[in-house]
């Protein structure tokens, strides 16, 4: 009962709060559509190709969707979105950069129907380029494990096996290390006494423990093993949800500085990369120049001669050392950093390599959603912070406003976000935090069902 009156106080809360923002934003939003009306400046974006291709991207919910669709149509390609039949109220739609928007089933709950929906799709719009984004990157094979759309269309992603090998944080060390890569010490455990009995004596370092499958709760919790007290870390370990169907790893914890990035590639050779600072829930990105992660990702996608798109996390140790903390097989947000890059449609497209991978022009602005940083103001406990707020915001750009295409951030603020919280409100469920950059209320144990291939917030 204390949950549900929670809950009903959070969600109207939040809604009243949005209701407060949506005259500022919606004064914004008209403002450039009245500019854009009078000065035809949309007109000047968009590049006459003289071989537009028809692009399919899955995840229209995300932000990194987003700005695939922006740079595709900038560069005179015709772009379709599509998502789940619960997100057909996505605020992306409504970006002037979007020819088309699909809904389709759940894969999870029925592969044929969503298999069959998105082949649909392929064939009326005939689209000759698709690109899985978020949930899409797992929900990219059928029922016989081969590419929803083989056939049909260019599949810019992996293979069944290598997917699984990149999304398993076990699998992917042992890969690496296999590479003669550096990874952290890294245990496959299905059974908590695994780690109440793991001889912590002889290491150098502390543990931690991550579930192979991702949620999006539990991944924050970065306890440090073993603990004081044995007491205390058998009720904490006995308290994950460890078993053979629901393997987690032990994993080595170096401290240090972390780094994510993104990775585009296309047979073996990265076409696209760019580097970030980043923590456990990063909506921040900064471009930063980090040649020994390069080298690491250039070695790791030419000896498995991949094509897709990546995000690695790192951790830079001590001592200088890099290590590669796990990969996921998706494109990461902080491709937002290309918002500018007049070249990012043909590192995707082009079967020529480029003598360097792209990153974000110089004087690209470092990235943040306006609506995160307004929400941190009640987490700021000094002058320090709040001057670091205003330089951040000051020195950034949002992630999703444009002034040539300013509706998404009207719909997604106003329309997509308040009918999650309605939602929630009738089911009175509460949830941990409201992810504007994937579209989605982040709540226990929702990820679950999705497997280790289920989209994150990067």
């Amino acid at each position: 009962m204390r949950e549900q009156i929670f809950a009903i106080f959070q969600n109207l809360g939040t809604l009243a709060l949005l209701a407060i923002a949506f005259p500022f934003n919606c004064t914004v939003v008209l403002a450039s559509l009245l500019w854009n009306f009078f000065s035809r400046s949309d007109a000047n974006q968009v590049v006459l190709n003289e071989n537009p291709k028809n692009i399919l991207i899955g995840g229209g919910r995300m932000t990194k969707t987003l700005q695939l669709a922006r740079s595709f149509h900038a560069a005179g390609h015709r772009v379709i979105l599509f998502d789940l039949d619960k997100y057909w109220f996505s605020g992306y739609r409504f970006s002037n950069s979007v020819a088309g928007f699909y809904t389709v089933p759940d894969s999870q709950e029925d592969l044929e129907s969503y298999t069959q929906a998105v082949r649909a799709i392929a064939k009326k719009e005939n689209i000759d380029f698709f690109v899985p984004v978020g949930i899409f990157a797992a929900s990219y094979f059928d029922s016989e494990r081969k590419p929803v759309l083989s056939g049909c269309c260019e599949n810019f992603h992996f293979d069944a096996d290598t997917m699984k090998m990149l999304d398993n944080k076990f699998t992917f060390a042992e890969k690496a290390r296999s590479l003669s890569l550096s990874v952290p010490k890294t245990f496959l455990i299905t059974d908590s006494e695994q780690v109440l009995k793991f001889d912590f004596a002889n290491e150098k370092r502390k543990y931690i423990l991550k579930s192979i499958v991702y949620d999006s709760v539990l991944r924050l919790d970065l306890t440090k093993l073993p603990m004081d007290s044995p007491e205390k870390m058998a009720f904490h370990v006995k308290s994950k949800p460890i078993s053979k169907d629901n393997p987690w790893i032990l994993q080595e914890f170096i401290p240090g500085t972390e780094y994510c990035t993104h990775d585009t590639v296309r047979n073996g050779t990265l076409t696209v990369h760019c580097c970030c600072e980043s923590s456990a829930f990063q909506v921040n990105y900064e471009n930063f120049e980090h040649p020994e992660i390069k080298k690491w990702v250039s070695h790791f996608v030419k000896e498995l001669q991949l094509t897709g798109q990546l995000c690695f996390d790192f951790i830079q140790a001590e001592d200088g050392t890099i290590y590669a903390i796990e990969c996921n097989a998706r494109a990461h947000s902080a491709i937002t950093m290309y918002y500018n890059h007049p070249g990012l449609a043909d590192a995707y497209l082009s079967k020529e390599p480029p003598a360097e991978p792209l990153q974000p022009l110089s004087d690209s602005k470092p990235t943040y959603w306006l609506y995160h940083e307004l929400w941190r103001l009640n987490e700021i406990r000094s002058l320090k912070h709040l001057q670091k707020w205003f330089k951040n915001i000051w020195r950034g750009k949002d992630a999703i406003f444009e002034v040539n295409d300013p509706l998404p951030f009207l719909m997604v603020h106003h329309w997509h976000i308040p009918l999650l919280l309605l939602d929630s409100l009738r089911s009175l469920r509460t949830w941990v935090r409201i992810d504007f950059n994937i579209g989605k209320l982040i709540q226990f144990g929702e990820d679950i069902k999705y497997g280790n291939t289920s989209a994150t917030p990067k």
